[in-house]
C-alpha cells in the first residue's frame, strides 16, 4: 500500500458512521447486532487514529433525528452506549484518550448523561486523541442554539452586532474550542451529510465510501489519508497562489 505522509496527514477527521442495519440485514443478523459490531468499528479507528497521529476523531453517533427510531431500537441503543461507557473508560485514561462530548445532551437519560459528564472530566487532561462523539447532535439546532447564544450576549451588553464575525460566530458551537476538520468521511455509499457539522464543514474535504460501517476497516481509514492527501486544498485561492505561499514557506 503506498505510504502515507506524516507531514500531509488531517489533523480533524469526522466520520459519519452509516450502514450498521443494513450490514446486519444482509447477514440476517438484528439490527443491534449491526450497532455492536459498528461500535467494535469504531474501536478499530480510535486505534487507528492513535498510530496514525491524528489529534481529532469526531464520530457521528446519534442524531437528533434518530430519536424517531423505534422506541425499542432507541432504548436498546442507549443500554448499549452505557455499557460500553462503561467498560471503556478506564481503558480511556491507560490510552491517553481525552473524551468530548457535542449535541443536545439534555435529550439523553439522566444517568448517561451524568456518566458523560464524569467521563469527560476523568479524561480533560488527556492529551493523545480528542475522540469527539457526537450525541443527539443536529447541525441545524446547533446553528439555531448558537444564534440563541449570541442574541442573549447582545441583550445582556457582553457583545454588539458589530463583535460577530464567522470566527466570532465559531465560539458559539459545540466545537468551539477544535479546529474545523480536515476530512470528512462517510460510510455505506450515501452521498450526503446528514445534518452534520454544516458550518464546520465549509472548507472541509469529503471522502465516501460504499463499505458499510462494520466493515471499515484501519485500511480504508489509510485510503481516505491517501485521498486527502491526493487534493490540494485551496481555501478560495487560485492553484498559482497556493503554490507560491508553499514556496515562500
Amino acid at each position: 500500500m503506498e505510504r502515507l505522509d506524516p507531514e500531509k496527514m488531517p489533523r480533524h477527521i469526522a466520520i459519519i458512521m452509516d450502514g450498521n442495519g443494513r450490514w446486519a440485514q444482509r447477514r440476517g443478523l438484528s439490527r443491534m447486532e449491526g450497532h455492536q459490531r459498528g461500535l467494535k468499528a469504531a474501536q478499530a479507528v480510535v486505534e487507528a487514529c492513535e498510530e496514525l497521529g491524528i489529534r481529532i476523531l469526531t464520530l457521528y453517533a446519534f442524531s437528533k433525528e434518530n430519536w424517531s427510531r423505534p422506541r425499542k431500537e432507541v432504548n436498546a441503543l442507549m443500554r448499549l452506549l452505557q455499557k460500553r461507557l462503561l467498560e471503556e473508560r478506564e481503558k480511556l485514561l491507560k490510552r491517553n484518550l481525552r473524551l468530548n462530548i457535542i449535541g443536545d445532551l439534555e435529550d439523553l437519560p439522566a444517568a448517561i448523561r451524568d456518566l458523560l459528564s464524569e467521563t469527560v472530566e476523568m479524561t480533560r487532561h488527556k492529551d493523545s486523541l480528542i475522540v469527539n462523539l457526537a450525541l443527539s447532535y443536529g447541525g441545524r439546532s446547533e446553528i439555531v442554539a448558537g444564534v440563541r447564544a449570541i442574541i442573549a450576549d447582545m441583550e445582556a451588553g457582553r457583545i454588539t452586532k458589530d463583535d460577530i464575525t464567522p470566527e466570532t460566530f465559531s465560539r458559539y458551537l459545540y466545537t468551539r474550542d477544535l479546529p474545523d476538520p480536515d476530512l470528512l468521511i462517510r460510510t455505506s455509499g450515501e452521498l450526503r451529510i446528514s445534518n452534520f457539522l454544516l458550518w464546520q464543514i465549509a472548507y472541509t474535504e469529503l471522502y465516501f465510501t460504499p463499505t458499510l460501517w462494520p466493515d471499515f476497516s484501519r485500511e480504508e481509514l489509510i485510503h481516505a489519508c491517501l485521498a486527502y492527501q491526493e487534493r490540494e486544498r485551496r481555501f478560495g485561492l487560485t492553484a498559482a497562489q497556493i503554490r507560491k505561499g508553499a514556496a515562500l514557506r
